[in-house]
C-alpha cells in the first residue's frame, strides 16, 4: 500500500527549523511549504491525502477544485479552525481535526511575562541602561517607573479553562488571591465563581482566557473599564476581539486603568497603522507582543506531535480531535 501524501501549507507558522518532523517523514510522503499565498492552495493539494494548515484558508473553492479530489483529512495545526469551511468539508466527507491544550503552559507563562513587565518594567529599564541613563544617575539606582508587588494582589480570570487554571497556579505561587469570573450578565453565578462585574471591581489584574464568540466579542469595553480599579492591569493573551480596542486606548490615555499587556489584536498580523501598534509607540503603560504566547519550542513540538497522532488515528479508522 503506497504511503499517504501529507502536504504542509504554512510550516513557517510553527517551525523555526528547531522542531522535529521525523514522525511524519518516517511514516508518510511529505511536502513542506513554508507559506502559501492566496491562489496557490488548490495547486498544492494535487495528490494530497492529508493537508496540514495553521491559518491558510481551505474553503469551498479550494475543496471543489480537481486538485483536491484525493483529499481524505484536513489537519488544522491550531485549536481554532475558522480557516476551514467546515460545511464544505462535510459535504465532501472530509473530516477536520484540530489540536487542543498543547500551549496551555506556554500561554500561562507568557501571561505572567506581560504582568511582570507591567509590574517591574524590566524591558524598559534594560533600554534605559543601554541608552546610558543608569551610568548618568546621581544615585545608585533608577526609580523611573512605578513598580508594584504582586503578592497580596487579586487576579481575576475570565475564562477558567486549561489556560486559566494554569495561570491561577502561577498566581498562587506569587501569593495572589485568584477569582474566576462567571459569565457576563449571568444572574445565577455557580459556586466558586465571582460575578463578572464584581470581579472587575475587585481585581488588581484582569486576564482574559476565553474564546471569541458573539457573546464574548468586546466583553471588555468602555463601561467595563469604568468598573476597574485605576491601579489595575488588563491582560489579553486570548483573542483580540474580546476587547474594544478604541475603548482600551482611551482608558490607557485617560489613566482609567494603570496598564495593559496584549499578545493579540483584531487584525493579525497587525498592520503598521493598527491602533495597538500606534498606541504601543506612544503609551508607556501598554505592552504589545506579536501573538507569540503559544510559541515556545515545547509547545510547537507538542503541536506537531498531536497532529501526527491525529493523522495516525484517522489512518487506522479511529476518531481523534474531530471538529467536523
Amino acid at each position: 500500500m503506497p504511503k499517504w501524501k501529507i502536504v504542509f501549507l504554512d510550516a513557517m507558522t510553527f517551525d523555526r527549523e528547531d522542531v522535529s518532523f521525523k514522525q511524519f517523514t518516517d511514516s508518510w510522503e511529505c511536502v513542506f511549504h513554508r507559506f502559501t499565498k492566496p491562489g496557490e492552495t488548490a495547486g498544492r493539494l494535487l495528490g494530497a491525502d492529508v493537508v496540514v494548515s495553521n491559518k491558510i484558508p481551505i474553503d469551498e473553492k479550494v475543496l471543489a477544485s480537481p486538485e483536491a479530489k484525493s483529499l481524505k483529512l484536513i489537519a488544522v495545526a491550531a485549536t481554532g479552525f475558522n480557516n476551514v469551511e467546515i460545511e464544505a468539508a462535510k459535504r465532501r466527507g472530509i473530516p477536520v481535526c484540530n489540536v487542543r491544550g498543547y500551549s496551555s503552559a506556554s500561554v500561562a507563562q507568557h501571561t505572567f511575562g506581560l504582568i511582570l513587565e507591567l509590574a517591574n518594567h524590566c524591558g524598559r529599564y534594560t533600554q534605559d541602561v543601554a541608552a546610558g541613563a543608569w551610568s548618568k544617575s546621581p544615585i545608585f539606582t533608577l526609580l523611573t517607573y512605578p513598580c508594584v508587588e504582586l503578592e497580596g494582589k487579586t487576579l481575576g480570570i475570565v475564562g477558567h479553562g486549561d489556560i486559566g487554571k494554569s495561570v491561577a497556579k502561577i498566581a498562587e505561587g506569587f501569593g495572589m488571591k485568584v477569582l474566576a469570573a462567571g459569565r457576563k450578565g449571568q444572574a445565577n453565578v455557580p459556586e466558586g465563581r465571582t460575578p463578572f462585574d464584581v470581579l472587575l471591581q475587585q481585581s488588581d489584574v484582569v486576564t482574559l482566557h476565553c474564546p471569541l464568540t458573539p457573546e464574548t466579542k468586546n466583553i471588555i469595553g468602555k463601561d467595563e473599564f469604568g468598573l476597574m480599579k485605576k491601579s489595575a492591569f488588563l491582560i489579553n493573551a486570548s483573542r483580540g476581539g474580546l476587547v474594544d480596542e478604541a475603548a482600551l486606548i482611551e482608558a490607557l490615555k485617560g489613566k482609567w486603568i494603570a496598564g495593559a499587556g496584549f499578545d493579540v489584536a483584531t487584525r493579525e498580523p497587525a498592520p503598521a497603522d493598527h491602533p495597538l501598534v500606534l498606541a504601543a509607540k506612544e503609551l508607556d503603560n501598554l505592552v504589545v507582543t506579536p501573538h507569540s504566547a503559544w510559541s515556545t519550542l515545547e509547545s510547537r513540538q507538542r503541536l506537531l506531535d498531536e497532529i501526527g497522532a491525529n493523522i495516525r488515528a484517522f489512518e487506522s479508522g479511529k476518531e481523534r480531535n474531530r471538529v467536523g
